[in-house]
């Protein structure tokens, strides 16, 4: 029985160039039969044969020879040169041999050598090989797919990025004129009211906060691009960063009317990058700001399971459609395909947030469903603590 096992597992593990494999063995099967046949027809009939009464009608033709002349002339020829001729036809029939074999594989050569040339092209044509080729065939078609996927993907970020970059250099132009032309009016009238100069000065300092940002989002841009990520990795509190990001989002949540509701034990320890992983759940948070309803709760929930920590980020909005959910983490993409200079950020904070938990071990889904949008965030359980140095159990009497 293991036997059997074992010759069905064995089958199951056959390589896939079998058919090739088969191919090159017949070919090189036939071709050595028909190398050997061909040696033992030499051998047989050059001495007496149809190879002898050529070689005697030849000598006639050439040399005007008498037919027995001949004869003797050809079996002196023959029997005194034998094993020299027959190496030599030896030699032959194996660089004939030789010849042959590597034609049939510079054949196969040649057809990867033209599939490589087809990864090139963007035609968008399949690759096709012989038929002993056909798992070759079917990686190199998948590795053309890919990369002509990847290709477009460039594409399109690249593309989003440019008209990002367009809009943000648009837009800054709009709050810098406004900071330029508030200013310009307080400089010229500087007895103005202050109830005047108060409210002057508010919307210059408005404008400026937001030219601020736009230009936060350029180096964001730059950043994202150029830096490699390091994690510093390390035991910490989750609870409390959850806790002291939640506060700092209070005065933009009620600017929107929006509340923030925390639900994680207090005893929440994780293994990773802390500045890193803020970085992740402040981006959340500014997202679920970003897609709420006003005066809607965000609810921001953590738990421990076997499998690590999970987070989970709440907010009541607009349903996000399900083919928009995985794009919603690529670079340069917003959710609203309308350019807004008040809202919405370079596309980058969900790309970035999603490449971070990755460098953790993590993953990071969303879910959109009547209204409801939840962005989980899974960590990995933290590496068990090293054991704490014991004290020694007789420590040495402090001489007298």
């Amino acid at each position: 029985m293991d036997k059997l096992s074992a010759l069905r597992a064995r089958l199951r593990r056959r390589s896939p160039y079998g058919p090739l494999r088969r191919r090159i063995f017949w070919q090189l099967t036939l071709l050595g039969f028909g190398s050997l046949a061909f040696l033992c027809f030499e051998y047989t009939q050059m001495p007496r044969g149809i190879i002898a009464r050529l070689g005697v009608a030849l000598l006639q033709q050439l040399q005007g020879l008498d037919y027995w002349v001949a004869v003797d002339t050809y079996n002196r020829i023959v029997y005194g040169h034998f094993n020299f001729i027959f190496a030599a036809l030896v030699l032959v029939v194996f660089f004939f041999f030789l010849r042959f074999a590597l034609s049939w594989f510079m054949r196969y050569f040649t057809e990867i050598e033209r599939g490589l040339d087809g990864l090139l092209r963007e035609d968008g044509q399949a690759i096709t090989f012989s038929p002993e080729l056909q798992p070759m065939e079917k990686k190199f078609n998948t590795v053309r797919e890919t990369l002509a996927r990847r290709r477009a993907e460039r594409q399109q970020a690249e593309q989003r990025k440019n008209d990002l970059v367009m809009y943000l250099a648009h837009d800054i132009r709009t709050p810098l004129t406004s900071v330029v032309g508030y200013l310009s009016l307080l400089a010229e009238a500087p007895d103005m009211p202050a109830e005047q100069k108060a409210r002057y000065t508010g919307i210059a300092l408005e404008k400026a906060q937001r030219l601020e940002g736009l230009v936060n989002e350029f180096f964001e841009i730059t950043r994202y691009d150029l830096h490699e990520m390091v994690l510093e990795q390390s035991r910490f509190d989750l609870h409390y960063l959850l806790v002291q990001l939640c506060d700092e989002f209070y005065p933009v949540l009620t600017a929107h009317g929006n509340t923030v509701e925390l639900r994680a034990p207090e005893a929440l320890t994780v293994y990773g990058d802390a500045d890193k992983l803020a970085r992740v759940f402040n981006n959340l948070l500014k997202n679920a700001v970003a897609y709420s309803d006003a005066g809607t709760p965000i609810t921001v929930e953590a738990d421990v399971r076997e499998t690590g920590v999970t987070v989970r980020v709440t907010n009541r909005g607009r349903t996000i459609p399900p083919e928009r959910l995985n794009a919603v983490f690529e670079r340069f993409y917003r959710l609203d395909s309308a350019r807004s200079s008040d809202s919405g950020g370079a596309g980058l904070g969900l790309a970035i947030a999603r490449e971070i938990v990755l460098r953790h071990g993590g993953a990071i889904t969303a879910e959109s469903d009547a209204g409801v949008t939840v962005f989980t965030v899974a960590l990995p359980p933290a590496p068990p603590a090293p054991p704490a140095p014991q004290a020694e159990l007789n420590p040495p009497l402090a001489e007298s």
